[in-house]
């Protein structure tokens, strides 16, 4: 038999639900539109009916108990008597309860949710240190908002503006190549906002920051190539307004000095780009133009580097026998291409979760008001491939 029930006014329509099929049919504007939501049948075969989110006073309306006992009964409470509480979990589950996030993030201050901004999303370290993030994060009940800023400061501070807005408890930034000026991070740091800073390091005092040591990373990239033989190295250097391409042109410098290889300045060129196509027309240029070719290239990230394989191939020299190449951050294609390209590792998910285990610091320590001065940098490793053995 088919019994037809009447149910409340939902919103504006006047809402017929037909048992046992568990479908709505409702009249609007002279039609009949059939839609799926939630019907629940009691025992006594009357209708529990929600169409938003199941909340603790809709448990206790069901179980004829009192909100503060469905609370603890769902928290495991002692005291609480074991059918009772064993129905009111089954009936949370039944009906798909989940806590209020909102609820819950005013009664602990907190709204359980840290944001991320990064310069790009497909850039294979930065990827990697997303997952390191993640990883810690919902290991310890933590949401993540990320955002990307395609090295453009303005999508930066919007994002940030955005990020703010949802509440979110800290941050993660690896800044823009366009960020020179801080005052949008200081801003927050000078009212505790916890802020931890990866990878890019600005340029402001009092900062909990983690990183790579790119100096090394570069030196013992040089030095290789000069152990196989190689003496006339370029250096396809990144924006000169970072810090990571400062230390990494640094250690290039070093690695030549002590070996005693003069330093050419025509040799170590910006690439402000940082893409394929740019590197190909750079060392082009390079190899084409100087009667005293350079005889290996040592790149800022392995995207230029694979730029540069490229563009000696095309001049008909051989990798590794004529030229020999090294990248940094050993994405994900650096072991695939032919030859396999050396790199330097930047080891980006372990950065992530020890960025994410010091935010998370932070955020439990906010109210003490002691944030303290921190500079953790990560030891690289040179991962030698064909492209740079002779």
């Amino acid at each position: 038999m088919l019994f037809q029930y009447h149910c409340e006014r939902l919103q504006e329509y006047r809402q017929i639900f037909l048992y046992p099929l568990k479908w709505g049919i409702f009249p609007f504007r002279n039609s009949i539109y059939s839609v799926k939501i939630p019907i629940y049948l009691k025992k006594d075969h009357s209708i529990f009916m929600k169409t938003g989110q199941i909340t603790i006073v809709d448990l206790a309306r069901e179980l004829n108990i009192s909100t503060s006992t469905v609370s603890r009964a769902l928290k495991d409470y002692h005291g609480i008597n074991i059918g009772t509480k064993r129905k009111v979990q089954e009936l949370a589950k039944k009906l798909n309860y989940r806590p209020n996030a909102v609820a819950l993030s005013l009664r602990k201050s907190k709204s359980f949710t840290i944001g991320v901004v990064i310069p790009e999303i497909v850039h294979f370290f930065f990827s990697t240190v997303i997952s390191g993030i993640e990883e810690v994060a919902f290991a310890n009940g933590y949401n993540v908002i990320l955002c990307q800023t395609n090295e453009k400061l303005a999508r930066e501070i919007s994002s940030m503006e955005a990020l703010l807005s949802n509440q979110i408890d800290g941050l993660l930034v690896s800044f823009s190549k366009e960020t020179i000026n801080f005052d949008h991070f200081s801003n927050l740091l000078s009212i505790n906002f916890p802020i931890v800073f990866f990878d890019r390091v600005p340029e402001i005092e009092h900062t909990v920051n983690i990183s790579i040591n790119d100096f090394k990373g570069a030196f013992d990239a040089v030095s290789h190539l000069i152990d196989q033989g190689y003496s006339k190295i370029v250096h396809l250097a990144g924006p000169r307004n970072l810090k990571i391409s400062q230390n990494r042109k640094a250690g290039y410098v070093a690695a030549l000095e002590k070996a005693g290889i003069p330093i050419n300045d025509n040799w170590i060129v910006e690439c402000t780009e940082g893409t394929q196509k740019e590197s190909y027309k750079l060392i082009t240029e390079i190899f084409a133009g100087d009667q005293n070719r350079p005889d290996a290239v040592f790149a800022s990230h392995d995207i230029t580097a694979a730029g540069a394989i490229l563009a000696v191939k095309s001049l008909g020299l051989k990798i590794p026998q004529d030229v020999g190449v090294v990248g940094f951050s050993n994405w994900q294609f650096s072991s695939m291409i032919e030859p396999p390209l050396s790199s330097v590792s930047q080891n980006g998910f372990t950065m992530g979760e020890t960025a994410t285990e010091l935010l998370l610091e932070l955020i439990n320590r906010k109210n003490d008001g002691t944030f303290e001065t921190k500079n953790i940098v990560m030891e690289p490793e040179l991962l030698i491939r064909a492209s740079s053995l002779r």
